[in-house]
């Protein structure tokens, strides 16, 4: 368990936590929760010792691990991807080394009775212990598994990391912390470079996670497949709800009206016994009861309501221009890079005012379609056309990335705003939650969500009635992202989205496309229907297997456990029986030198003796079956 006692943390003159205390159990499934800004991610380096809390402590069981996965990071790695995932048992390397040391020195001991041999054998039992848990004996096999399931293929295995993009060399390092098997896994937005089915692998993998789980996401399904508790940061201060996301934002919500309600009766409240006071301050006759009253007020503790900030994005896109029946046309379309055939021999129809999502894997030709159809992209083969009329707003999955960093966020619209549009830029941008200290800053200081509300800003300059958007929601939270999709709902135009985030998804597009093994399937229906409907691939299959080989492996841990203790068990049982024969040879003993002696005793004195004798037989009856039972 990690104890976290009287938390506080400052930031820029605010409390982001103040005088915090909760616990983390075993086997918690958490989801943390509040405003960006609001401390999630330092409160995740608080818990792995990357950052110091300015008071309060953290305290967990000597020897317990934590790993955490940060939202951002530059890997840094050099071998293959199999190579670098098998860095993660670098643990279990030195635990081999040291049950073959102990194992070794056991063996050469004689001193079996000394309190440092039985320390050896303890030890002893501890590592092996803690390497049937780790499954030393499988690390390959274990390797492999993860990888798959986090959407690398076996070709991949022998290819340097370093040529991976970013978001793979992050699956990398995903994987390399599921396989290092911490007691506490600490994962910030642990989906933001995965795809629909390398979401479903981990989360069954954590779902059978041995260990605990902390998360942040601003996926809504990912949470409530996963955690079993909340913890909402607000204003300083955490409400731990015993419950998944979704039922939280209910609790939360009853939470908070219930406090407007006190809050109201106490201002009702209040307001009467001040007109009361006011009224019959200065009459004698009332004097009594005034004071009663006085005091009543200084007494009563004021009842508070959680500051809720109500600041969210807001806007809608223009309405879409008129453009032909036929927006996009593909017949027999295939793109290539060097050897890899991306996709070959697809085709697509999109019709005015159609909704639909491109789903697949990461690496199988989502991002290389919507770059086709925009343009961005023109060595393809078979053919390819755009209706009459088509206007296209274009969100590209990098588009924060390529925001120009030494422009302000004012010269980054203005750039691009036109005609009527110019007096209005500050009223968009404010929109986006950009207000007026916000407009001066240098894109280059803004954090990922800020960047990405700027590129969703310039979507709105131009009207357009064919929108492509890859990966929109990354860096949005969920109210911003709800806002979008409320906009894109309302959107007149046709809407091509990849994504991977199935609430964003969901009710969104009634029609998807799937990029699979070089093809392009057609599948009519919503998101949910496609991950209930889709037949087994031999990923979802790794999907299935994976939380099984976690739970054999927590399966045999926990037998080695009772082993043990039942072994220990009966070693002390013969210990103690051999205790109880030591005293009681010593008593026959004193005896029996009386009895050398030649000198009469009493009847007592013989009846005890025998009786001694008895009990010796006795014991040495029950040390011979703990002796057969230890041994067995």
């Amino acid at each position: 368990m990690i104890s976290i006692n009287n938390l506080s943390v400052q930031f820029t003159g605010t409390n982001l936590f103040d005088h915090v205390t909760f616990n983390i159990g075993d086997r918690d499934r958490i989801g943390l929760v509040g405003m960006n800004g609001a401390g999630k991610s330092t409160l995740l380096k608080i818990l792995c010792g990357w950052q110091e809390p300015e008071s309060g402590t953290i305290v967990m069981a000597s020897g317990q691990a934590v790993g955490y996965l940060p939202q951002e990071m530059v890997p840094d790695s050099i071998g293959t991807v199999l190579e670098e995932a098998m860095t993660a048992f670098s643990v279990i390397d030195d635990l081999e080394r040291e049950q073959e040391r102990l194992t070794a020195e056991i063996a050469e001991r004689t001193d079996y009775e000394s309190a440092e041999y039985t320390r050896l054998l303890e030890r002893h039992n501890e590592v092996t212990e803690h390497l049937t848990l780790l499954g030393g004996a499988r690390r390959q096999e274990q390797a492999e598994k993860v990888l798959l399931g986090l959407g690398f293929k076996h070709s991949d295995f022998g290819r340097p990391v370093a040529v991976f993009s970013g978001g793979w060399q992050m699956r990398v390092e995903l994987a390399k912390l599921l396989l290092r098997h911490p007691d506490f896994l600490l994962l910030d937005e642990p989906t933001n470079h995965l795809d629909i089915v390398s979401i479903q692998w981990l989360e069954n993998y954590l779902a059978n996670y041995s260990g605990a789980v902390v998360l942040v996401s601003h996926d809504r399904t990912f949470l409530d497949n996963i955690t079993k508790r909340t913890i909402e940061i607000t204003a300083g201060r955490i409400y731990d709800y015993k419950c998944p996301y979704s039922e939280y934002v209910v609790q939360m919500q009853e939470r908070r009206a219930s406090q407007m309600a006190q809050l109201t009766n106490q201002q009702r409240q209040v307001a009467q016994i001040e007109a009361f006071i006011e009224r019959f301050r200065y009459k004698a006759t009332k004097a009594k009861q005034v004071q009663s009253r006085v005091k009543m007020l200084e007494r009563m503790e004021k009842i508070t309501v959680d500051e809720v900030s109500t600041e969210s994005i807001h806007f809608q896109f223009p309405p879409a221009p008129h453009s032909g029946k036929i927006v996009v046309e593909a017949k027999g379309l295939g793109k290539a890079y060097g050897d890899n055939q991306v996709f070959d021999g697809v085709d697509l129809l999109l019709t005015s005012g159609k909704k639909v999502a491109f789903v697949g894997r990461n690496g199988e030709g989502k991002s290389t379609m919507a770059k086709i159809i925009v343009g961005d992209i023109n060595d393809y083969t078979g053919t390819f056309k755009l209706g009459a009329g088509v206007q296209m707003g274009y969100y590209a999955q990098n588009q924060a990335a390529m925001l120009n960093l030494d422009k302000t966020v004012f010269e980054t619209i203005d750039d691009i705003a036109q005609g009527d549009i110019r007096p209005k830029i500050r009223n968009i941008l404010g929109s986006f939650l950009f207000g007026d200290d916000d407009i001066d800053k240098k894109v280059k200081v803004l954090s990922g969500g800020e960047k990405a509300r700027l590129a969703l800003a310039k979507l709105l300059l131009t009207p357009s009635n064919l929108l492509i958007l890859d990966e929109p929601t990354n860096h949005l939270d969920m109210n911003s992202k709800d806002i979008l999709k409320n906009a894109l709902l309302q959107y007149t135009g046709t809407l091509i989205v990849v994504s991977h985030d199935r609430d964003f998804l969901s009710g969104l597009t009634d029609e998807l496309y799937e990029f699979r093994d070089g093809e392009v399937h057609e599948f009519k229906g919503d998101i949910m229907e496609f991950v209930q409907n889709t037949a087994e691939t031999p990923t979802q299959q790794i999907i299935q297997e994976a939380p099984k080989t976690a739970s054999a492996s927590k399966q045999a841990y926990e037998q080695s456990k009772e082993r043990e203790r039942e072994r220990r068990k009966l070693q002390n049982a013969v210990k103690q029986k051999e205790q109880e024969i030591e005293a009681l040879e010593a008593s026959i003993a004193e005896r029996d030198a009386i009895l050398a002696t030649g000198a009469v005793q009493s009847a007592d004195f013989y009846k005890e003796y025998q009786s001694l004798k008895d009990q010796l037989e006795q014991k040495m009856t029950e040390w011979e079956e703990a002796v057969i039972a230890a041994e067995q």
